[in-house]
């Protein structure tokens, strides 16, 4: 049975440290070329439809911006 997962992204509180894009193993997020109040490129998602909900992002991210919801499809 496959999952679907979906992101939900704090971008003010993104400080575009990027950690979370290599711990993607599906490479599902980028820096976006558009920053946030504190003059930051924040994270957003480039591939929702290969995301899976592994949560590997929102472990890894230092600062805890991205939620991780995950369904089954």
């Amino acid at each position: 049975m496959a999952f679907k997962g979906a992101l939900v992204i704090n971008t003010e509180k993104c400080k575009g440290c990027e950690v979370c894009i290599t711990g993607c193993p599906n490479g599902c997020i980028a820096l976006s070329k558009k920053v946030n109040a504190k003059g930051y490129n924040y994270l957003e998602v480039v591939n929702e439809d290969a995301c899976v909900g592994c949560a590997n992002c929102a472990v890894i991210c230092p600062d805890g911006v991205i939620e991780v919801y995950r369904a089954k499809e």
